[in-house]
């Protein structure tokens, strides 16, 4: 896919709708994707509704493009589908456990990508929202998810309505080790990460940050100790709800 190199994350949609045939065609596609033991451990749920996304929203911190995209789309790690098919045909399933939910998990995620390849080829604009994982609760709610299905992922779809620069990305030899891992010297460090925290941008979100380095703006600011151990604590809570622990 030729997009690929070029592609950008978009946040601003024009108000223009996606033709359900169009976006069933490319959701259809996806499935080709990898899946574990063929089971296609994965569901997606589609909004459209305005205000189903105004009750989204806040599980995504109120990111405006949730609101303004036409579509968002909830992908989910799903065993409930392969668990009643199997009581329905006299088998006995046991996937109401954490293993489980990491290899519907694996399944989900790959469905996602493949559909973003494939949206962003057509000429779609896609963000992806991290988020999902946060306050999974809200979702499971709104959406009304049964057990053994747990939102893993959430992406706004939409015709883009701008062309933001791309971001950066750290060199191949940050990510590749050579027949077994290869732990990071300072040097290693210095020689991935420079270009990076040279950046302007970068410098400039260190800057309103008032931090030293950019690492301390993802430490302290952006990813932090207590936020993750407390968000880690809700998703294990939504774990155990949605029978998966």
């Amino acid at each position: 896919m030729k997009t690929i190199l070029n592609r950008r994350t978009i946040r601003k949609y024009q108000k223009r709708e996606i033709e359900e045939d169009l976006l069933h065609d490319l959701l259809t596609k996806a499935m080709r994707t990898q899946t574990m033991g063929n089971l296609q451990l994965y569901s997606v749920v589609i909004t459209r509704d305005e205000a189903m996304k105004q009750r989204l929203a806040p599980a995504h911190f109120n990111q405006p493009m949730v609101t303004q995209a036409p579509v968002v789309l909830t992908f989910c790690a799903d065993f409930r589908r392969t668990t009643v098919w199997a009581e329905n045909r006299r088998a006995t399933p046991g996937y109401d456990n954490f293993l489980s939910f990491v290899n519907a998990t694996s399944d989900a995620l790959l469905y996602t990508q493949t559909f973003c390849n494939l949206a962003e080829d057509a000429g779609l604009g896609c963000c992806y929202l991290g988020t999902t994982i946060y306050m999974p609760d809200l979702i499971i709610d709104v959406l009304q998810l049964p057990p053994l299905v747990m939102p893993v992922a959430t992406i706004t779809l939409g015709w883009p309505d701008e062309f933001p620069p791309a971001t950066d990305r750290l060199p191949l030899a940050a990510i590749i080790h050579d027949e077994v891992y290869h732990d990071y010297s300072p040097a290693a460090i210095d020689e991935f990460y420079g270009e990076k925290e040279e950046l302007a941008e970068n410098q400039e979100f260190v800057r309103i940050n008032q931090k030293e380095t950019l690492a301390q703006v993802f430490t302290d600011c952006r990813y932090t100790k207590r936020a993750n151990e407390e968000m880690s604590k809700s998703l294990m809570a939504a774990l155990k709800k949605q029978g998966f622990l």
